[in-house]
């Protein structure tokens, strides 16, 4: 992304997506290239966490 690309967030308080101007950083995931990426946010934290804990590299209890 370049400065002059827009930037989406998925706020976490709100569960809607916003522009660089939005709630707190603490409160936001992202940034993301496009509104749909960001509104997909909460389904790839999902998915990288299910992947985390099948992988057993990563996977430290027996």
């Amino acid at each position: 992304m370049s400065e002059s690309d827009p930037e989406y967030w998925f706020c976490l308080k709100h569960h809607t997506v916003e522009p660089t101007e939005g709630c707190k950083a603490n409160d936001r995931l992202g940034p993301y290239a496009t509104e749909a990426e960001a509104a997909r946010a909460l389904e790839k934290v999902a998915e990288r966490n299910e992947a985390w804990d099948n992988d057993p590299e990563w996977n430290d209890q027996d």
